[in-house]
């Protein structure tokens, strides 16, 4: 888990190739088990959740609309936990499940464009940004794991985690979810319909950063990718 992603040295052309070349890794049951107990034990609290039934959700609602992507108990929020002994459990029980990780305890998650997501990794790294962990899911999302923005004093300073962005800033950040309290994500493992799933590409041994030190460079590219700004390549050329 966790293999270092996009290394400076060979250059940005280096690092898109890698992108292309890139193929998911095997994980087996053995591997499933060992990941979620690692998601666990670096802090991230785990509630099982529904799995593909074929192209469909494993769940009994008739059009799921999130299928594979939703947690199985409306107790997730108080059932998701840490503890070892219990992921292990669950995901021996429960073979086929996914897992959701609980948003806005210890960690929150920037939610962003697949395409949006590899630039920013890609100028982040580039400019010595320490980034944490990073998922990329098969749905055309990347997802990356930053530290909580703890609990404010002003009540008024959450919003909810369906919005794309603060309501305020609407228009100056196309796409961008930011899951804090009262969310979760898929947590890698994780399969989708149509053959799909979401994978670490950045592992959980990469400290969680402040969700601020990303955000700038994250609403950056979801704009450009959303055709409102100019590619930024020439703001900020590549350091060989």
């Amino acid at each position: 888990m966790g293999e270092e992603y996009g290394r400076r040295s060979g250059g940005q052309s280096r690092f898109s190739q890698w992108l292309r070349t890139r193929r998911p890794k095997d994980t087996g049951d053995g591997g499933r088990e060992a990941l979620l107990v690692s998601a666990a034990e670096a802090g991230l609290p785990l509630s099982p959740a529904a799995h593909p039934a074929g192209y469909r959700c494993s769940c009994d609602r008739i059009g799921c609309p999130t299928p594979a992507r939703h947690p199985v108990s409306f107790a997730w929020q108080t059932q998701s936990t840490t503890d070892k002994a219990q992921i292990e459990r669950w995901a021996r029980h429960q073979p086929e499940a996914n897992f959701i990780t609980a948003t806005g305890m210890v960690h929150d998650v920037l939610d962003v464009p697949l395409d949006a997501g590899r630039a920013a990794l890609a100028r982040l790294l580039d400019a010595e940004v320490a980034v944490g962990p990073v998922a990329e899911s098969g749905d055309g999302r990347m997802l990356f794991f930053t530290a909580t923005r703890g609990t404010p004093e002003d009540e008024d300073e959450w919003w909810p985690c369906e919005l794309d962005c603060h309501p305020e800033t609407m228009d100056e950040h196309p796409g961008l979810r930011w899951h804090c309290r009262g969310s979760y994500v898929l947590v890698p493992p994780a399969r989708l319909p149509g053959d799909l799933g979401v994978e670490w590409v950045r592992g959980l041994e990469h400290p969680l950063p402040d969700p601020l030190t990303l955000l700038e460079t994250l609403t950056d590219e979801c704009a450009r990718v959303a055709g409102d700004s100019p590619d930024p390549a020439e703001a900020w050329p590549s350091r060989r």
